[in-house]
């Protein structure tokens, strides 16, 4: 197999993972305790990895493919992408009120 082969079974394999650990997300309701922390809510977390994987394996696929499918599977994995930086991204750590900064 060729660089470039090992590269799209790398880059569809990291695809569906995030796609499965997002839909896992969804189903169950339950994340692990840094994504709860990273995210507004374990739907929007979900829906974040979910959105990137799919994204993530419509690239690979349109690599593989010629012509105006490669162009549509390109134009799609964007959408996607853009739709869960702009609507899912991660917030950041938000500090209870009343806690203070820990400073050294």
């Amino acid at each position: 197999m060729s660089t470039s082969s090992w590269t799209l079974v790398a880059g569809g394999s990291a695809g569906l993972i995030l796609s499965i650990f997002g839909a896992g997300m969804l189903i169950t309701g339950r994340a692990p305790d840094a994504t709860v922390r990273a995210f507004r809510s374990v739907s929007d977390a979900g829906r974040y990895h979910l959105l990137f994987g799919v994204g993530l394996m419509f690239v690979v696929v349109g690599t593989v493919l010629r012509g105006v499918a490669a162009v549509l599977s390109a134009v799609v994995a964007v959408v996607l992408v853009g739709i869960a930086i702009v609507r899912f991204r991660p917030r950041g750590h938000q500090q209870p009120p009343g806690d203070k900064p820990v400073t050294r």
